[in-house]
């Protein structure tokens, strides 16, 4: 009977470093479709309006910033670039990931002048200047607690703003459901097995608060939403 108390040590496939770019591949594609038609995507695009809707961050003549640290195939990137476009948001975006071949993957799929993207190591990029926001999807469930304060800290010192998170809510329906669903229609042997290791690995609501309590860091907001993600969201009080 597995356990859905504390947050799983398991590690997925798609952390080994031997994994077939091409396998790499097929899993992106079917995480993009996921998070379209189970509202990832959606998700992400309520973090930055969250921020924006105060609207003292849209200075006239200047251009916004936003970064994703483990942008994989960079569509998080493009969801957002498409967004900014329809509602006039002047912006700019960076993604970053230690992947050179994601880095690759991503700068085929996406041939906008107003996004570019790094391959590092997110903890060790520097910027020439900060970015007014950054984020991460699906990022931070493959770290653990530890790690995970680091990140934020990180995260503070070098988003300009604020930063916000999209990720997981550990839950036993979502466990079954996506593990069902992926053995029905993945085409993806790291779907299959990942997707479902990825749930054990994400976090209740009071997990995500202890984390921003060790770092002394306050959430601005914490958002549940379907189908089983957080939205969590800091602004830095200098803003």
């Amino acid at each position: 009977m597995l356990s859905f108390k504390n947050r799983s040590n398991q590690k997925e496939l798609l952390d080994c470093d031997n994994i077939l770019f091409e396998d790499i591949k097929q899993n992106m594609k079917e995480l993009d479709f996921i998070n379209k038609y189970l509202g990832g995507h959606k998700i992400t695009v309520n973090g930055l309006r969250n921020i924006l809707k105060q609207g003292k961050y849209l200075l006239p003549n200047k251009k916004l910033v936003v970064c994703e640290i483990g942008c994989g195939g960079g569509d998080n990137l493009n969801v957002l670039h498409a967004w900014c476009k329809k509602n006039k948001v002047s912006a700019c975006f960076v993604g970053v990931d230690i992947n050179e071949h994601c880095i690759a993957f991503a700068k085929s799929r996406i041939n906008e002048k107003d996004v570019s993207f790094i391959c590092s190591d997110y903890k060790l990029t520097e910027f020439p200047e900060k970015p007014d926001i950054i984020f991460s999807s699906l990022f931070c469930h493959h770290f653990a607690n530890e790690e995970l304060k680091g990140m934020n800290e990180w995260l503070k010192n070098n988003a300009s703003i604020g930063f916000f998170i999209n990720d997981l809510h550990r839950h036993w329906l979502a466990y079954y459901t996506i593990k069902i669903l992926t053995a029905i229609f993945s085409k993806s042997y790291l779907v299959k097995n990942d997707a479902p290791i990825s749930v054990l690995r994400g976090f209740k609501k009071n997990e995500l608060k202890e984390v921003f309590t060790n770092t002394n860091m306050a959430i601005s907001k914490t958002k549940w939403a379907w189908a089983f993600r957080w939205l969590v969201i800091h602004i830095n009080k200098t803003n």
